[in-house]
């Protein structure tokens, strides 16, 4: 990186661009939360499942976020390792309200940090807990026991209750994905500080 890329991003003029992973099961609530978390002007009335994938951007504070929104849909997940290698962080969403699936969830999850672009590598991994405002949700605490995230010892991750129709739980899930990705960029060493 250049004194004048460096400089212009100490000074908040350019913002770091990161290349994040949306997965998770169809119907889990993903397309949702990469709308909300768009600028309000932005945002879709309308969301329909995903068919494929779709590319969003969004901005926090420091940094510039393209989240590849990668279909749920049993049929497309096997599209999601062809992006691994560029992925520099992951959200994963989990629907709490579906206990039938949660286990189709934890076997995807674990398809995935056992896969070679992934596997050796120490991206943060956000998880939401999404549809928490449904009367048959699980507890986020649930949640990662039933997906066994205690056993997640070489990647930085983080789990929160969400509800992405209302937009609650994002901003905090969003704020520790920011600071895992500074961290964990050797060009960002003085934003540490």
């Amino acid at each position: 990186m250049g004194l004048l890329d460096r400089l212009s991003g100490l000074l908040g003029l350019k913002k770091k661009e990161v290349h994040v992973l949306c997965l998770g099961l169809d119907n889990s609530g993903k397309t949702t939360i990469i709308n909300k978390l768009k600028p309000s002007n932005a945002q879709s009335q309308d969301i329909v499942p995903t068919i494929g994938f779709s590319i969003e951007k969004f901005k926090s504070s420091s940094l510039s976020f393209t989240v590849f929104d990668m279909s749920g849909q049993g049929r497309y997940r096997n599209l999601w390792e062809h992006y691994y290698k560029e992925g520099q962080a992951i959200i994963f969403v989990i629907d709490s309200s579906d206990r039938l699936r949660m286990v189709v969830a934890k076997e995807e999850l674990d398809t995935l940090l056992n896969h070679p672009d992934i596997k050796h590598r120490r991206i943060p991994i956000l998880f939401f807990a999404n549809k928490m405002d449904l009367r048959d949700a699980v507890t986020s605490v649930r949640v990662s026991q039933l997906l066994c995230l205690e056993n997640i010892k070489d990647k930085p991750w983080h789990i929160c209750a969400s509800d992405a129709i209302k937009g609650e739980g994002l901003q905090e899930g969003v704020d520790w994905l920011q600071e895992k990705t500074i961290q964990s960029d050797p060009g960002c060493e003085d934003m540490k500080r």
